[in-house]
């Protein structure tokens, strides 16, 4: 496989609250906006193929991209289902991505959709308790019993210290996920003396990036302080340190060099790395060796990386990527992030798109937003928030639990040609 894979197109609609509008209503809004980048050059009929990604606890359970992207004019043509959990997005660029590598198709489609918000109050709480299924369930709903024990005696002893019934202490609904970060964010602070200002930091950094992105779920400033009061949502974490639910499309349209030569422009993106790992239970190395493997095909190191997209789900998951990219040693993203080298104009920016904390984390969508905001950023079109000089970027885009890591994983590669 030696053919090169340029991004041509990519679109995305701004993430955040749609009750009124339905999944279809949604994928028609984020195929128009992939197709009118670069003056609508591409033409549906020129997508030989499509790659569709959504989580597995939608309405739909099947033949999503069949009937979402029929429903906008897309149809006929070969359609592949993505779910890797919060990596769906990022799986379904690599499948696109190695159909044009092995010289398949000259012009195909990765587009991933999600829907959180809805009217009813319960398909919102179902689609939260949807998450256990990234993780091996059985083993999960036995370790969310025994953190149920351990957050239970933590209420009664804080009931006692107000003279309260425990019952009547509000509990906020958070998906399993967040139980998994926090402990593994305990761990990492007993282990390398991180702490919960560090989180705090990330977090405020991200929300800030986001105020210059009028496409982010979250647009408003905050403070290190304000992140710090916010409530808790488990030890360290606070609210604002994880990334909201919430809908939203991204896109991206992938070529060949015969479909660029014949349709020639100046903002073509070339894919240096595009890698795909699975998790392991007798090993946490999943981030490693994925990024080990991005880096060799690249023929790159983490000193050749300008700007990054990683996965903060939670404020600590930026903090784990950023070390397990190689943009620091492990044990010190937390520092790293505390020097302001992670900022926009600081040494290696991570997440000027605001990332998944407040970009938002509509679940399928997540991974080719990382692209779409790359890709701004090689084309100098990302506005304020633009990194200077971005040449090469990288995006990293992980789902689901198998033992100490994630189950799934993705890291691409992209260069300013």
């Amino acid at each position: 496989m030696s053919e090169n894979v340029y991004i041509f197109n990519v679109g995305m609609i701004k993430f955040g609250k749609h009750v009124d509008k339905s999944i279809k209503q949604l994928v028609g809004w984020g195929l128009d906006e992939v197709l009118k980048d670069n003056n609508g050059i591409v033409k549906m009929d020129d997508i030989e193929a499509a790659w569709f990604s959504m989580s597995s606890w939608q309405p739909q359970p099947c033949i999503r991209g069949q009937v979402f992207l029929s429903a906008n004019g897309f149809d006929k043509k070969p359609i592949t289902n993505v779910e890797n959990a919060c990596a769906s997005g990022s799986t379904a660029f690599q499948g696109a991505w190695m159909a044009i590598k092995a010289g398949i198709y000259d012009c195909v489609l990765a587009i991933g959709a999600e829907k959180m918000y809805y009217e009813d109050a319960e398909r919102k709480k179902e689609g939260l308790a949807g998450f256990i299924g990234g993780t091996d369930v059985e083993r999960t709903t036995a370790m969310i019993e025994q953190l149920k024990k351990i957050a239970a005696k933590k209420r009664a002893r804080e009931a006692k210290k107000q003279g309260i019934d425990p019952s009547k202490l509000k509990k906020k609904a958070h998906s399993a996920f967040m139980d998994l970060y926090a402990l593994a964010a305990r761990n990492h602070m007993k282990k390398y003396g991180t702490t919960q200002r560090q989180l705090a930091v990330i977090a405020a950094k991200n929300h800030n990036n986001s105020t210059m992105n009028s496409l982010a779920q979250y647009t408003f400033p905050q403070t290190v302080e304000q992140v710090m009061e916010d409530y808790e949502v488990a030890f360290p974490l606070t609210r604002a340190m994880c990334a909201p639910i919430g809908d939203g499309v991204a896109a991206a349209i992938l070529v060949s060099e015969k479909f660029l030569e014949q349709h020639p422009i100046s903002r073509e993106i070339l894919v240096r790395a595009s890698v795909l790992r699975s998790g392991s239970w007798v090993e946490e190395t999943i981030a490693k060796r994925a990024s080990t493997a991005a880096y060799k095909m690249a023929g790159l190191t983490p000193q050749d990386i300008d700007v990054a997209e990683v996965h903060d789900a939670t404020a600590f998951g930026e903090i784990h990527q950023t070390e397990q990219m190689g943009f620091c040693p492990i044990g010190k993203g937390g520092e790293l992030a505390e020097s302001g080298a992670t900022a926009i104009g600081g040494e290696i920016p991570i997440n000027p798109s605001g990332g998944l904390l407040s970009r938002g984390h509509p679940i399928g969508a997540s991974g080719l937003a990382q692209i779409y905001e790359l890709v701004a950023h090689l084309r100098n079109e990302a506005g304020k928030r633009q990194v200077k000089n971005a040449k090469i970027a990288l995006a990293e885009n992980g789902g689901g639990n198998i033992g100490a890591g994630e189950a799934a994983m993705c890291v691409h590669i992209l260069e300013k040609v």
